[in-house]
């Protein structure tokens, strides 16, 4: 079952991949860099959990099994996911905020390898490097909805609905990634195996080509717009 699953995800990020490409043919506004990042993200990690349906991307640490693949897919793809959420927000300014788009890729790197560190540890350990992840998620957070959210704010109506929407989609899914870690078999062993391993495919499916999905067919409405504007003032 463990190795199926992870089969399907692989192929549904190959679709997911497929179809932003297919989009990228008639951006409609949107520029190429947008399209770039929804790309690259299902690819990198259908690959991570390609390793994992071949039986590589896992190791037995005890009674435990550790999908260190995950942390490969999550340390690539969700800085890269927030990266494409803070574009939104700056979807209508020239000169994009560098210092505030880093600080939110920082964070979340941080909270990636912590998460990582925290599935090596035991006992006490396990738990401290786990609430350390959980701060930086709300550092993450912090960020999305104050200074990304007072950005997009700043621009047109359409947009700021638009990248509400996107960040309330995404902030739900990720809510869910420590949710489903502590309870699983990483820390308090509440759920079996079988759902934590399920929840892990069907969570990053949601987060990365759901959201890819959400996010560009809101830039692509809002570009078809500005390119409508353009036409009729020239």
């Amino acid at each position: 079952m463990v190795y199926t699953l992870h089969w399907f995800y692989v192929v549904v990020m190959a679709l997911g991949a497929l179809y932003f490409y297919l989009l990228s043919k008639k951006p409609r506004g949107v520029p190429k860099y947008e399209y770039v990042i929804a790309i690259f993200i299902p690819c990198w990690s259908g690959a991570a959990y390609l390793s994992i349906a071949l039986g590589q991307g896992f190791l037995e640490a005890g009674e435990r099994v550790i999908f260190f693949a995950r942390y490969i897919d999550w340390v690539v793809t969700t800085p890269l996911l927030l990266l494409a959420l803070a574009l939104t927000a700056m979807f209508e300014k020239e000169k994009k905020d560098k210092a505030l788009i880093a600080s939110l890729m920082g964070a979340d790197v941080v909270m990636i390898l912590t998460g990582l560190i925290a599935d090596f540890s035991s006992g006490i350990q396990t738990y401290i490097w786990y609430f350390i992840g959980v701060g930086s998620l709300l550092i993450i957070f912090y960020i999305t909805w104050y200074p990304l959210r007072k950005i997009a704010k700043s621009s047109s109506a359409e947009l700021y609905k638009h990248y509400n929407r996107s960040a309330a989609y995404l902030t739900f899914f990720w809510i869910g990634y420590p949710t489903v870690w502590i309870l699983g078999p990483s820390g308090l062993a509440i759920l079996q195996d079988s759902i934590a391993i399920l929840s892990f495919i069907i969570l990053p499916i949601f987060s990365k080509v759901g959201f890819s999905i959400l996010d560009l067919w809101g830039l692509r409405k809002t570009g078809l717009r500005k390119i409508n504007s353009h036409d009729v003032t020239a």
